[in-house]
Order: structure tokens, then C-alpha cells, then sequence
């Protein structure tokens, strides 16, 4: 160690550093292993503490010093829980244009973290982050914080761990981390801890309890579900097949004045049924059918093999589409959905899959269309289809289907 790093080593208080994560681990003690699995980098460029994606965890001695003990515990959990709940990979998953802002990110994240701690009887440094500072409600993810945070925001930055994105003061490969199966390794060990801690003793905090059982328990997000049903339904489609004489058959060549047909497996037909309605979510209806415009794009289906129709109690549009960006989400009516799929279907180049998005609340066809008919319902509460409708459910980040 040379240089600045060997007067930031020498100038921090590591015994009062260390006590500080000894207090944590034995109030916490669910939490220990995730602790004691960090290693400490002495910087006097991270303003407070700060970790990145290697459970590296930055301090910077001047914090230390003007810290008391226990307000450092708190820091200390308030880090590991940037790691345990994968924030950085999280966050790797938002759109490009809001990963961009990394400070906002974090500050969102640390809504989500501080909530739970502050309820959890945690002492905190002063200047910590609070949801009720923009008056938002608590035990909220940071993606819902993040859309709801004023602009040009101010405060500290908690590093790669967090945000995702590497600092100017974290250090290369050569220092020690832990690497990502390890990290799983910890996150599910700690988790079963909780789920023991709270049989036991039955004060784990509400966040901490959601966090735990959605590792051991996952509920399959809504766009793997949304995705998996596109794929299902594309492919079930392009299985059909004729035959065409406009590739004759490669057996035609052992035949003396014959032509054989060769069978054709078409690319299948996709109709986007978009409900416009002033019910609908803005946010969360760009975000499915952004889903469903990349999925079709990843199994070949695109250009004029794509039809969107936006419809409320009338088809306004129907549009040729490459991306979602392309598409107006403009309306604003009641909701009838049958007059969309009908027009779909009602199209010279008909359909082999329709996929619907609505809130639900909306008379559907009386009948099975003949063809593939996905409803993607958005909204926390949508109403059921009938029964022949593949049903995909968006709300709450996570969606079931039937």
C-alpha cells in the first residue's frame, strides 16, 4: 500500500470502525455473515462509507472520526443492504434514459433502505434520507421512489454496489471481493437467517421480512411471464405449415416430369391490441408493450409482420411497427375491447396471434377467435377474462397466469 492509500489506512480509527460493525452483527445477528463478508478500503475520496459490486466496503477516516459508534452501525447495515438487495443489479435493469442519473438512483434506493431501518430503532447519521423528505410514503421498491423524486437532487453517492455504476475512488480487481456466486451464496444464507430469526424471536422488520421471502419464495416477474407467453404463442403459430410450389421439393430431381411441393413454415402474423383509455397507466402500458415489441423482435417477428391497433371505444389507428417508440398512445374514451380484436382479425392479412393489453375492464369477444388471444391485464386489480384468454397479470412487479 502506498501513498494515499497507506495515510488513509494509517489515519483511520479501525478499532472503533470494526467495534461499530460488531454492535451491528450482534443486534442484527442475521445480518453478520453479510457483514463480516465485506472488505474495508481506508479512502479519503468516498465522502462517508460506500461499497461497490465486489463487497468492497470504502470508509473514509475523517467519517469514522466524527461518527459515534452507533450511528456507524447503522451505516454499516445501511451499506450491506445496497448488496444483499442487489441493488446494482437492479438498477442495471431500469431504463437507459433514469440510469443515467446515478446520484437520483441512489437516493431512491436509500428510500427503500432507510425506511425499514429507521423503523427497525436504527440510529442514523444526520442528513440521512428519508421518503417522508419528499413526502412519499414508506415500505415502497426504489423503481416506485425513483419516477416520484424531484429533479437536480443533492447528498452522497454510496458507490457501484448501489447504482451500478463504478466510482473514481473504488479500487481495481487486485484488492479482494467477493464474487457473484458468492454474493447469492450470502444473500440466501441471510435470508434464512431472517426466516429463523422471525420464528424465533418475531420482530423482523416488514422490509427485511418481503426481501427474505421474495428470495426464498420468488414470484416470477411479470416480464418473464409476458415474455414467455409472446414466445409460446409466436412459436406455436410458426408451427403451422403448407406446402408451396414456389420452392419446389429437393426430391423433385428423382422424378421425371413431376414437381414436388416443399412445405413452408410461415412467419407468423402478430396484432397489438393497445387499450387507450383514461384508465390506463401510462407508464406501465409503454413498459408492456415495449416487452412485447422486443420479444417479437428477438424471434424474428418484425416490420409489416406487426400490426398495433390503439383503441378505446373505437379503433383510432392501426400502425406498422418496428419498436414501441413508434407507437402514439393517444385516446382516451370508454373500453371496448372486442372492437380492436375484431379489426385485428377483420385485417386482409390476418393474425395468427393477438395480444391485448387492457386494465380488464372491458367486454372481450363471446366466442374463441380461432387464433392465439394473449390478454396482458395492467393494473392492480384487473378484471378476469373468460376462461380461453391467456392471461397475463402486471402489477406489483410481478404477474401470475392461468
Amino acid at each position: 500500500m502506498r501513498g494515499d492509500a497507506a495515510e488513509d489506512a494509517a489515519g483511520l480509527d479501525r478499532a472503533k470502525l470494526l467495534a461499530a460493525r460488531y454492535r451491528a452483527a450482534s443486534d442484527r445477528p442475521y445480518l453478520a455473515s453479510a457483514l463480516y463478508a465485506l472488505t474495508v478500503v481506508p479512502s479519503g475520496r468516498v465522502p462517508t462509507m460506500g461499497v461497490d459490486r465486489r463487497w468492497r466496503c470504502y470508509v473514509s477516516p475523517a467519517f469514522v472520526e466524527a461518527t459515534a459508534v452507533q450511528e456507524l452501525a447503522g451505516v454499516w447495515i445501511h451499506e450491506v443492504a445496497h448488496l444483499l438487495r442487489a441493488h446494482h443489479g437492479r438498477a442495471d435493469r431500469l431504463p437507459a434514459a433514469r440510469q443515467r442519473d446515478h446520484l437520483r438512483v441512489n437516493i431512491a434506493q436509500d428510500c427503500e433502505i432507510n425506511d425499514d431501518l429507521i423503523a427497525d430503532g436504527l440510529a442514523l447519521p444526520a442528513g440521512r434520507v428519508e421518503p417522508g423528505h419528499f413526502g412519499l410514503e414508506t415500505g415502497l421498491l426504489f423503481e416506485d421512489y425513483l419516477p416520484r423524486l424531484p429533479e437536480h437532487l443533492t447528498g452522497f453517492d454510496c458507490g457501484s454496489g448501489a447504482h451500478g455504476h463504478p466510482r473514481d475512488w473504488e479500487a481495481g480487481d487486485g484488492t479482494p471481493g467477493v464474487i457473484p456466486v458468492e454474493a447469492e451464496a450470502l444473500r440466501r444464507h441471510t435470508a434464512e437467517a431472517m426466516r429463523a430469526h422471525e420464528r424465533s424471536r418475531g420482530n423482523l422488520p416488514a422490509g427485511w421480512r418481503r426481501w427474505a421471502g421474495n428470495l426464498l419464495e420468488p414470484v416470477v416477474d411479470w416480464r418473464t411471464v409476458l415474455a414467455g407467453a409472446v414466445r409460446e404463442a409466436v412459436a406455436w403459430a410458426g408451427g403451422a405449415v403448407d406446402y408451396t410450389y414456389r420452392r419446389p421439393s429437393r426430391r423433385t430431381a428423382a422424378l421425371r416430369a413431376v414437381v414436388l411441393p416443399s412445405l413452408r413454415r410461415p412467419l407468423p402474423r402478430v396484432a397489438i391490441v393497445v387499450d387507450t383509455s383514461g384508465s390506463m397507466g401510462e407508464d406501465d402500458l409503454a413498459a408492456a408493450l415495449a416487452e412485447v415489441t422486443g420479444v417479437l423482435r428477438e424471434v424474428g417477428v418484425r416490420g409489416d409482420r406487426v400490426s398495433v391497433l390503439a383503441c378505446d371505444a373505437d379503433v383510432r389507428a392501426v400502425s406498422r411497427v418496428t419498436s414501441a417508440e413508434q407507437v402514439e398512445l393517444a385516446g382516451g374514451g370508454g373500453t371496448d375491447m372486442r372492437v380492436g380484436v375484431r379489426a385485428a382479425l377483420a385485417a386482409r392479412d390476418r393474425p395468427h396471434v393477438v395480444i391485448v393489453l387492457t386494465d380488464g375492464y372491458t367486454p372481450w369477444p363471446e366466442e374463441d377467435p380461432s387464433c392465439r388471444l394473449i390478454g396482458a391485464l395492467i393494473g392492480h386489480a384487473p378484471a378476469d377474462p373468460p376462461r380461453w384468454v391467456e392471461t397475463v397479470r402486471i402489477g406489483d412487479r410481478s404477474a401470475r397466469t392461468r
